[in-house]
């Protein structure tokens, strides 16, 4: 009985930690950029894009469709990037398990 004390205790504690981990990566953040930088995407560890600046140099009426494939290179890695930062994270904490639908 002992045992199963010192384990509920354990799961607590990790309860505990990954909620806190939860709310210190939703204040993380991380940035891509694309075309030379032109076009930079912020995103949170939430997985929320947080900001989007876009260069006026890049803006032109009659290429619109090389501005949107920019903001949506940007974006993906942007997005990417807070998916690794939290599995970086997440798996510090797990010590590297697999735990699904935490985030």
């Amino acid at each position: 009985m002992g045992n199963m004390n010192k384990i509920m205790k354990q799961v607590q504690k990790m309860q505990q930690d990954m909620a806190k981990l939860q709310e210190e990566l939703q204040e993380k953040t991380v940035e891509a950029t694309a075309g030379g930088g032109v076009v930079k995407v912020v995103a949170s560890g939430k997985k929320q894009i947080v900001s989007i600046d876009i260069s006026p140099e890049v803006v032109d009426p009659d290429d619109v469709e090389m501005l949107q494939d920019l903001i949506m290179a940007a974006t993906n890695e942007a997005l990417q990037k807070a998916e690794d930062m939290v599995a970086e994270e997440m798996g510090k904490l797990t010590g590297g398990l697999n735990m699904p639908g935490l985030f």
